[in-house]
């Protein structure tokens, strides 16, 4: 085995899975024993505009307990869409933030969820997963449209069935860009951190946002973030697909400045102003909302298909919840927009039912900062994954 998979192997991790009597270990999980004694642990996750940190004790419990929180802004050109490009300038970065947030540990949880991380349903003949885990690069690649040598590369079961053959499990591959993970962690190791994890990012919100008894049955997760919309859909709790879509609340942004020749930080002020269902009082106003009805649109149609496309595969199904996650969820009026593009309920998540703070911090500074720093809660929570 080659040095980067020794070094990721591990680090991929998956949510528990129930009714499947297998392993629940992590995926491409790299746990060293300083990770397993640590009394707190954080979830790191990078954006092209902020670095969030939540720390995390108690992960492992049924109520875990929030420490400590901060965010820095993103260097310039140094993170895109969720990976590092300038591992020694975030390493500064990071630095700075460990330093505000005045964070205890330096074991550390990170997410991807990219385009470069992607998921495929997969049918294999049962076996123990460590040899279902060796046997993938044999079998896949004609799947991935990158060569195996520069994957990594691991199998997520989801159910067990029966095929002509013999017993089979059914579940979803996990395959990263090698460069992509390997970029993150170097960031972390510059800065003095124990990169103690990677986590898909799909997956370390479905912890905090669907897995409660009170969601039961199909629901869909969509982050909306940043730079990318990750949409997982789960059944009882249990994640059976995964897509990210390359596009997110910066896109709209973006497009608003070119547009209305304002620069960014004026065109997001606009676009939080005004919102989906702002009204124009102006001409200026009106103009505005037509832009960012047209800039959504291609999301919308996005979260749809994907959706339709879960449906369609699997006669009998139909997806009873959205529940929708990150930055862009904050948007006025885009719940209402989802809502009614696929006539399905969608409410905006609460990561934080449950959940005890620290003295030093207020609950309600934590649910104020709710949508934008549920991805490191959740990651930081995953890290208790077994």
């Amino acid at each position: 085995m080659d040095a980067g998979r020794c070094l990721v192997r591990g680090l991929l991790r998956r949510p528990p899975v129930r009714g499947v009597p297998l392993s629940h270990r992590s995926l491409l999980r790299l746990r060293t024993e300083l990770t397993l004694m640590a009394k707190t642990v954080v979830g790191l996750d990078f954006s092209g505009s902020a670095i969030r940190a939540v720390e995390v004790a108690d992960a492992n419990r049924a109520r875990p307990t929030i420490v400590r929180f901060a965010e820095v802004p993103t260097p310039e050109d140094s993170v895109h869409r969720g990976e590092v490009l300038e591992p020694n300038t975030v390493a500064t970065a990071l630095k700075e933030l460990w330093a505000l947030g005045r964070f205890r540990s330096k074991n550390v949880v990170i997410g991807m969820g990219n385009q470069r991380v992607l998921s495929r349903d997969l049918t294999v003949p049962r076996a123990p997963l460590a040899q279902i885990r060796e046997s993938l690069p044999f079998q896949v690649q004609e799947m991935l449209p990158v060569p195996v040598g520069d994957a990594i590369l691991d199998f997520y079961p989801t159910a067990e069935g029966q095929s002509e053959t013999g017993p089979v499990l059914h579940g979803l591959l996990i395959a990263a860009v090698k460069d992509a993970v390997l970029n993150n962690v170097r960031a972390l190791q510059l800065a003095g951190l124990n990169p103690s994890g990677v986590d898909l990012i799909p997956f370390a919100l479905s912890r905090v946002l669907v897995r409660r008894p009170e969601r039961n049955g199909t629901i869909a997760l969509v982050e909306l973030g940043a730079e990318t919309t990750s949409v997982v859909i789960l059944v009882d709790g249990v994640p059976q697909f995964v897509r990210i879509i390359p596009v997110g609340g910066e896109d709209f942004t973006k497009t608003l400045a070119g547009r209305l020749e304002i620069d960014r930080e004026a065109a997001e002020v606009v676009k939080r102003h005004l919102g989906l269902d702002g009204s124009a009082r102006t001409a200026d106003d009106a103009r505005a909302l037509a832009v960012l009805h047209e800039s959504t649109a291609e999301l919308l149609a996005s979260i749809r298909n994907t959706l339709n496309y879960f449906v369609n595969t699997r006669p009998g199904q139909s997806v009873a919840q959205v529940v929708l996650s990150g930055g862009g969820a904050r948007l006025s009026g885009i719940a209402a927009e989802i809502e009614s593009s696929n006539r399905i309920p969608t409410v905006v998540g609460d990561p934080f039912t449950g959940v005890a703070v620290a003295r030093s911090i207020s609950l309600e500074s934590v649910r104020h900062r709710a949508t934008s720093i549920a991805t490191a809660f959740g990651l930081a929570v995953g890290s208790a994954a077994a």
